[in-house]
């Protein structure tokens, strides 16, 4: 009886946290990217990042990241991605993290490290990340070695492809399913203005919601384009 009873007040417990940060309002919050994309990896590392965690814009926030971006299908089995075939093979190892890490915290860090090296023009040591967060790297090696990582893939260009308004460049970020288009860098405010809950993170206590802070004018300078190739080598991945 007496373990029964515990457990009943540690479920209790749970709800009544659960409740008090909003878990049940949490923002739907989905970024459209490709790994290779120098303006995604800066929002990643030095904005997003830097909200989820060092703000608490994580508690209020149900975060979805979708890794495919402005990569274009070719014949034969084939992509090209804006960046060459090392961003397509970085992007399927971003979605078997996605996939197989087990808590999004963890996933992002693992994405958020990758980023980091691109920034710093090491994108080629990515394998270096899954050490540094002690991640057991053969699941995910398996996964984009195999078909498990070419379907993932499939499944994110599917949902990018299909997204309305389509999307004209990456980063490209929903929240609760409106695009910010190019006043996507006032991320902070959207979010906490869709917030229902009762305690809102520090992150927005600095944030009003200015729409269009980030003007379009400028966004040729912080996005990476649809239809801008820059390699236009093919990605095959006969699995």
């Amino acid at each position: 009886m007496a373990f029964w009873h515990h457990k009943m007040v540690v479920l209790i417990f749970l709800l009544a946290m659960a409740r008090s940060y909003g878990v049940e309002d949490k923002v739907k919050v989905s970024l459209y990217y490709e790994s290779l994309c120098p303006y995604c990896a800066n929002f990643i590392v030095n904005q997003l990042g830097k909200a989820l965690y060092e703000g608490n814009l994580v508690s209020i926030v149900d975060l979805r990241m979708i890794p495919w971006g402005n990569t274009q299908f070719a014949p034969n089995n084939a992509w090209i991605c804006q960046h060459g075939p090392d961003e397509c093979l970085i992007d399927m190892v971003e979605a078997c993290a996605i996939d197989l890490l087990p808590h999004s915290g963890l996933w992002f860090e693992m994405i958020k490290c990758i980023e980091e090296l691109n920034l710093q023009g090491k994108h080629g040591e990515w394998k270096s990340c899954m050490n540094s967060l002690k991640i057991h790297p053969q699941p995910i090696t398996d996964c984009y070695q195999s078909r498990k990582g070419v379907d993932l893939e499939l499944k994110f260009a599917d949902e990018t492809n299909h997204l309305n308004p389509p999307h004209r460049f990456v980063p490209w970020l929903l929240v609760n399913d409106k695009p910010l288009q190019e006043d996507y860098q006032n991320f902070v405010a959207y979010i906490c203005n869709a917030y229902r809950g009762q305690n809102k993170p520090k992150a927005c206590e600095q944030h009003v919601l200015e729409t269009n802070a980030f003007k379009e004018a400028n966004s040729s300078h912080h996005v990476c384009y649809s239809g801008e190739i820059e390699q236009s080598l093919p990605f095959n991945y006969n699995l």
